[in-house]
């Protein structure tokens, strides 16, 4: 009597319920019970596709029982429940060969016999069907995803987007006020991980009641959805019909900002302790970045670092809190001079060819607009909605590089000529903020060599370099 697996797979199913699977096994213990073998164990892959590549742990566990001997026999509702790669395929066969005498049984196509030449034509005949039925249904999904895109409409499936409700088309307005907070923080400076830290503190959860985390943040504020826009492959193709959150201009920004190569994206991986790092004091003596470095005691303290990866000449110290204080007070009466507004009206100025940009970006995104629906109208083909679209979107992607190069606005934006109110929010803000507010407006500073026998903080040490 052989010893029998059955193994049932099912690539879809969404409510999880396994009713799918449950009419394999039943149908594969009958012919099991027909056939005279014994039932040794039921493999069950459920809602996982043979063709997506993913891996299926119960096909790998039936694989090895067949590869210690514990089962001689494979019992399957049809034999693209088993592979759908004919890669996958071959090297089923071969594992049949090593393993001696295997027998395979299909409900619907009766016996697969891997044992001779044939029967490996005809697996191989079925296999090339199953991969030709998994790639026309993957092409016709995708042209049905890109058909639903291009009218902006909803896909459907997946979870709750933040910021909107189950239909996917009403805002939530209590969620909708975090996202504008989330967003406006990360492009005045602020990393992903403070702003992860802080709605976890203030328990605001994500659409699925959990903890934010850098990646879901990070996720939330890159879609476009949340600017009224519609994404398909990660690229915008339409307006969407459910309504903005924030304006498309700080969703570029923030998708430009956020896509930046690792190690320039605000994520925030290693928590700043100190205020002043990132090169904004400097050694006198030999002009390197002094970096932060605790004693022993736990005492903050800036050094010139010296030795490999450093390069400094090791000879300059300064204790990180008054210095600290010190440039924050300069920071506040520097935002009150006239020069700082006069250079920040420059600065508009020059980028006057911002708003050009941006007019041409929205021009263009109405020009897909209507493409898309001249698509979805059929009076273009594929391959001419294709070839229309590309240089449009080639000039829009050149224009957003552009526009984040030379974004008017600054950290400092609603405090400059107003110091009092940043005063007022200083000790509140992230760590991440204040370094952002303090490196807009100071280049670096300047510390000279402390004066010999004074032991108490000399001002006269540090010179500033304004940046504005």
């Amino acid at each position: 009597m052989r010893n029998t697996g059955i193994y049932a797979r099912i690539s879809s199913d969404p409510r999880g319920q396994g009713l799918g699977v449950e009419r394999q096994i039943e149908d594969a213990e009958r012919l099991a019970a027909d056939l005279g073998w014994g039932v040794h164990d039921i493999y069950v892959d459920n809602d996982v596709s043979a063709w997506s590549g993913r891996p299926r742990p119960e096909y790998q566990r039936l694989c090895d029982d067949l590869k210690n001997g514990a089962i001689d026999a494979v019992v399957v509702w049809h034999a693209d429940r088993l592979h759908r790669h004919p890669r996958e395929l071959e090297d089923f066969m071969a594992l049949c060969d090593a393993a001696g005498d295997v027998a395979i049984r299909t409900v619907t196509a009766g016996e697969l016999d891997l044992g001779d030449s044939t029967g490996r034509a005809v697996a191989r005949i079925l296999g090339a069907v199953a991969r030709k039925e998994s790639d026309d249904r993957s092409a016709r999904i995708s042209r049905k995803h890109l058909e639903i895109a291009s009218k902006g409409e909803v896909s459907g499936g997946g979870r709750r987007a933040y910021g909107y409700a189950a239909d996917r088309r009403e805002v939530v307005a209590e969620e909708a006020a975090f996202v504008r907070e989330a967003a406006a923080r990360v492009l005045k400076g602020e990393s992903l991980r403070s702003l992860c830290g802080d709605f976890n503190d203030r328990e605001i959860t994500t659409s699925t009641g959990g903890e934010w985390t850098i990646q879901t943040m990070k996720r939330m504020l890159r879609s476009a959805r949340i600017s009224g826009r519609r994404e398909h492959k990660g690229e915008i193709i339409t307006g969407a019909v459910w309504p903005p959150i924030i304006s498309a201009e700080d969703s570029d920004r923030l998708r430009t900002l956020l896509s930046a190569p690792a190690g320039t994206a605000p994520t925030g991986r290693s928590r700043r302790r100190y205020l002043l790092t990132g090169g904004l004091l400097r050694c006198g003596l030999c002009g390197s970045p002094m970096h932060s470095r605790p004693r022993p005691d736990g005492m903050r303290r800036y050094v010139c670092a010296s030795g490999p990866g450093f390069g400094g000449c090791g000879r300059m110290a300064t204790v990180a809190e008054p210095v600290e204080t010190l440039v924050v007070e300069s920071l506040l009466l520097h935002l009150d001079t006239p020069g700082l507004a006069a250079t920040l009206s420059d600065t508009r100025k020059a980028n006057a060819q911002h708003d050009e940009l941006q007019t041409q970006v929205s021009d263009d995104e109405l020009m897909l607009d209507q493409l898309a629906a001249d698509y979805a109208d059929k009076t273009i083909s594929h391959r001419e909605w294709l070839a229309a679209r590309k240089p449009i979107q080639q000039r829009i992607d050149s224009a957003k590089r552009r526009l984040s190069r030379i974004s008017p606005t600054h950290p400092i934006d609603e405090y400059a000529g107003n110091s009092p109110a940043l005063r007022d929010v200083w000790a509140d803000l992230p760590l991440t903020r204040q370094n952002a507010i303090v490196a807009t407006v100071l280049d670096h500073v300047f510390v000279s060599t402390a004066v010999k026998g004074r032991n108490t903080f000399d001002p006269d040490r540090f010179t500033a370099v304004w940046r504005l």
